[in-house]
């Protein structure tokens, strides 16, 4: 099944894809666009682009496990991407997906504008990746 994902942030918003096989988690792109709206329209576009049967939308909570306004942000996001794409969203906890992405930035020496241009899609590889074990475990 091919599956998108989405690092929702205010600004940047990162999205990765997998292959049909679920095997491998890729970069997309990063969409800078505050209206969430117009972010999920551009969504949906992608999704019938990489012909997404589901969409895995990042949850951030709190270190503690509990859900701050970003949460509610996004749980309300979710609400009108399912509406827009028609796919079924689901929410998977991203902590320290953002920390890790850095992580991965800094062992291939990027810096800079480049960096801040691509650390939320890898972000939202790894969000994708951390789904993609979970449906293995599962099975």
């Amino acid at each position: 099944m091919v599956i998108l994902s989405v690092d929702y942030g205010r600004v940047r918003t990162g999205i990765a894809v997998c292959d049909a096989g679920e095997v491998m988690a890729s970069p997309v792109t990063v969409i800078k666009e505050v209206h969430q709206e117009i972010l999920a329209e551009m969504i949906a576009q992608l999704c019938q682009e990489k012909q997404a049967e589901l969409v895995v939308l990042g949850l951030p909570k709190n270190m503690d496990g509990t859900e701050g306004e970003s949460a509610e942000r996004v749980r309300a996001f979710a609400g009108l991407l399912q509406k827009t794409t028609g796919l079924e969203v689901v929410l998977q906890d991203e902590r320290g997906t953002t920390v890790t992405a850095h992580n991965y930035l800094n062992t291939t020496n990027t810096r800079g504008k480049k960096r801040r241009a691509v650390v939320d899609s890898v972000a939202a590889v790894i969000i994708l990746e951390d789904y993609l074990r979970y449906r293995r475990n599962r099975k």
